[in-house]
């Protein structure tokens, strides 16, 4: 199980330059873009003009759907993303051969349906897991006791926000993963990122010196 005080915290979906503005200031652990059919999708173009502007303090992650690994290794070779997320129907197999032409880390996704969901993906060759309730971004939560049964390092996420958070954070996940939790009518909100960034931290700190 992973020590408590390793937590951290991703802020997924960010699409403006003032997102990029906010969460230099906070310094989350982590940030997404968003590559794959969504409101928060952006193109490599982009990426790239956020990425430029994105505090080297913060590891950027690719999200991706059964695309191809050409797709994927544009975005890791144009240095976009320090990760790879996907959330499609990727097997082992994929995540084997993609794992074979890029030395960066690979989370896979999951729809944590039921505790045999996760049970058969705790031998996977990726990185981390994360798991989520249904395809991702919804903003629902699902029943968060079945992340006793993960033995891999997971992100968690769906449905977190500064209202149950600190929830979230008691599971010991590798890392908290929020999109929606983050948002006010759609749209990143800086003070909603300060103030889940900073639980966190605070969280880790009480952690390491209680």
């Amino acid at each position: 199980m992973t020590d408590l005080k390793k937590t951290k915290i991703k802020i997924c979906g960010l699409t403006r330059i003032c997102d990029i503005d906010s969460v230099n200031e906070s310094l989350p652990d982590y940030i997404g873009f968003v590559f794959t059919p969504s409101r928060r999708e952006i193109t490599f173009n982009q990426a790239v003009v956020l990425k430029y502007h994105l505090s080297d303090k913060i590891k950027s992650v690719g999200i991706f759907t059964d695309s191809s690994f050409e797709i994927i290794m544009q975005a890791v070779n144009s240095n976009i993303i320090d990760m790879v997320q996907l959330h499609g129907n990727e097997d082992e197999d994929y995540i084997k051969s993609l794992k074979n032409i890029t030395n960066i880390p690979v989370i896979k996704a999951i729809r944590a349906n039921n505790a045999e969901d996760i049970l058969r993906w705790n031998n996977s060759i990726s990185d981390y897991l994360l798991l989520d309730n249904g395809k991702g971004g919804t903003g629902n939560m699902f029943d968060w006791s079945l992340t006793s049964v993960c033995s891999k390092e997971f992100f968690l996420a769906g449905g977190i926000n500064q209202n149950n958070i600190k929830k979230a954070l008691e599971l010991n996940p590798y890392c908290i993963d929020i999109s929606s939790g983050a948002e006010t009518c759609g749209i990143k909100d800086n003070l909603k990122i300060q103030m889940l960034t900073e639980i966190t931290h605070t969280y880790q700190k009480f952690k390491e010196h209680p």
